[in-house]
């Protein structure tokens, strides 16, 4: 497993957990609340994880949802995947939704949310007046079908 170089971590309260995978080969890190709040149904919520951290330059972290709350209780997060661009360094926090037709509890130290790592590759756009013909071509949503 090839590892990034590390990640600075700052815990900004007591409540704050640093993250955690879940197995030795899981891809994220699972993410904590350090906060106790009520998530009404079909409503979302911005969750405090009590951590800020520091990447080096090209590295990126993704905020997920977890699987688990997800299936169970219809909690995802909002703005999956959530970017978190390595020079940010304010609060890691969460949004998250609740899709179920019931109010879901928050409570401190609860795994919220995963962060997955990954390089950022730039772009460098070139203008052209036509692009390659493919199979594909223009077809968007569902063009491929649906099976």
């Amino acid at each position: 497993m090839e590892f990034l170089s590390k990640v600075k971590i700052k815990l900004l309260n007591s409540e704050a957990k640093i993250p955690a995978k879940a197995t030795p080969n899981s891809s994220g890190f699972d993410l904590f609340s350090t906060e106790e709040l009520i998530i009404e149904k079909h409503k979302f919520k911005l969750i405090s994880t009590g951590i800020s951290i520091e990447m080096e330059r090209g590295v990126e972290a993704q905020v997920r949802s977890r699987s688990g709350l997800a299936i169970k209780h219809g909690i995802a997060v909002l703005n999956s995947p959530g970017t978190i661009d390595c020079d940010y360094r304010g609060e890691v926090k969460v949004v998250l939704i609740n899709h179920s037709d019931c109010d879901f509890t928050i409570e401190k130290g609860m795994r919220i949310a995963q962060m997955v790592f990954s390089k950022v590759v730039d772009a460098d756009f070139q203008v052209v007046s036509e692009l390659s013909d493919t199979q594909r071509g223009e077809g968007g949503f569902g063009s491929t079908g649906f099976k």
